[in-house]
């Protein structure tokens, strides 16, 4: 049983008249009493007018899934089966993140009958939303007090990483497109396959013609490379602590599911084959043997429940999961942070084992650098000597990750998606994978 606001203004709206009313002293007490025994009363009987929440039937109707920050309506179809007309209101449990409004929809059902009543959402964080149960309220005729219930009703949507480098696509699939077709790959590498013939023209490499098919055509023929495809790419997210870290509008992590995003839609339409692992010292999500369409809706799905742990990532462990998914790589991207050489001691020591094996990216996601205000206070100074320590054990680490092999590739979260992707089309282009 609740009340409404309407009790309390009754009780005092009567209270009033009845103690000017009455005689005074003890008179005025007693009315006083028998007036709010009265409203009691009419309370309890309200409520006990008041239809049965507890026979209602609630279904749900919702997407299971859903990208961050796109709003997406809830539906529940709610059937009175009682004898009394339902007049009320009614509250999804959602968690605050799944940004459900903060008014109760109210509802009128007869005996019966059903209504289906929208809750927008508009999710804001990633990962598992779920709302367990609905509270139905059913007011009495009078509107002073009602009946309330908890029915279970278990629902869940799965909130997706956006995906918002898609928007660089596009660009990337024209120029793969001219790699893999208008203008082939002059100079042979390791990773191309040969094309066709074609004549020569002045400035292709001599290196390329074909001494037997200039014989028989009479004319120099030049022979075209192709990038090479059937490739396996892995894509290594680091979900250890430095992940957790704050950039921009979001955590490292994040960006980096970005950029693995793209860097596989990518290298899905080039004809390579993909394979994901989000590991710290467990594996948090694995995608390994699918291909074509399927390819992206099965890494945001693996991705979305994925949250950064306060741990540090054991890199042996790490690397020898990679070597799992694909025992010749053609090319490991690792998405990680390494910035402090004392730290990344463990990384660069399993590290050159790996480049040896596969071309390797380390791909990291930096901030902005503030800019110096005009008349800096102590806070910006200090704050400006922090950057720059940053900066400078950054490098020490990216001067690291060369020397074993590897290439470095730090940007802010909005540029290395895209960076990392052109470094893919760049070796491609080269021959090199």
């Amino acid at each position: 049983m609740y009340v409404t606001g309407r009790l309390p203004l009754l009780l005092i709206l009567g209270a009033a008249p009845v103690v000017l009313l009455s005689a005074g002293g003890v008179n005025a007490w007693l009315a006083t009493g028998g007036w709010i025994v009265l409203c009691a009363l009419a309370a309890f009987g309200d409520a006990a007018a008041a239809a049965d929440p507890r026979r209602v039937e609630i279904t749900r109707r919702m997407p299971r899934r859903v990208l961050l920050g796109q709003p997406v309506l809830a539906e529940l179809d709610v059937r009175n089966t009682g004898e009394r007309t339902l007049r009320g209101w009614l509250r999804d449990a959602w968690q605050p993140t799944a940004g459900a409004p903060s008014d109760r929809p109210a509802i009128d059902i007869p005996p019966g009958e059903s209504r289906r009543i929208g809750i927008p959402l508009l999710p804001r964080r990633r990962g598992e939303l779920r709302s367990g149960f609905v509270v139905v309220r059913a007011d009495g005729p009078l509107r002073l007090a009602g009946r309330q219930a908890r029915i279970d009703a278990p629902g869940g949507v799965r909130v997706l990483p956006p995906f918002t480098a898609r928007r660089h696509l596009a660009s990337r699939f024209a120029r793969l497109r001219e790699l893999d077709g208008n203008t082939s790959v002059q100079v042979r590498g390791q990773g191309t396959e040969f094309d066709s013939l074609r004549e020569y023209v002045r400035g292709d490499d001599v290196r390329s013609i074909d001494w037997r098919a200039t014989a028989r055509a009479g004319t120099t023929m030049l022979r075209t490379w192709r990038p090479e495809r059937d490739r396996h790419v892995v894509l290594m997210i680091d979900t250890g602590r430095t992940a957790a870290a704050r950039v921009g509008d979001g955590v490292r992590m994040d960006a980096a599911m970005e950029a693995a995003l793209l860097l596989a839609a990518l290298a899905a339409r080039a004809g390579d084959h993909v394979h994901l692992l989000m590991f710290d010292r467990v594996v948090r999500a694995r995608v390994s043997r699918v291909d074509g369409p399927a390819l992206l809706p099965a890494l945001v799905d693996a991705m979305a429940p994925v949250e950064p742990q306060l741990i540090d990532t054991d890199w042996d462990a790490a690397f020898s999961q990679i070597r799992t998914l694909a025992p010749r790589p053609s090319l490991v991207v690792l998405l990680t942070a390494q910035d402090a050489a004392e730290a990344a001691r463990g990384f660069l020591g399993s590290l050159p084992a790996l480049a040896r094996e596969a071309h390797v990216l380390v791909g990291t996601v930096t901030g902005d650098r503030p800019a110096m205000p005009a008349r800096p206070d102590a806070a910006d100074v200090y704050r400006a000597a922090a950057i720059e320590r940053a900066e400078r054990d950054a490098a020490v680490v990216a001067a690291g990750i060369a020397r074993a092999g590897a290439e470095a590739i730090a940007d802010t979260p909005d540029a290395l998606p895209p960076r990392i992707a052109d470094r893919y089309l760049a070796l491609k282009a080269a021959g090199r994978l």
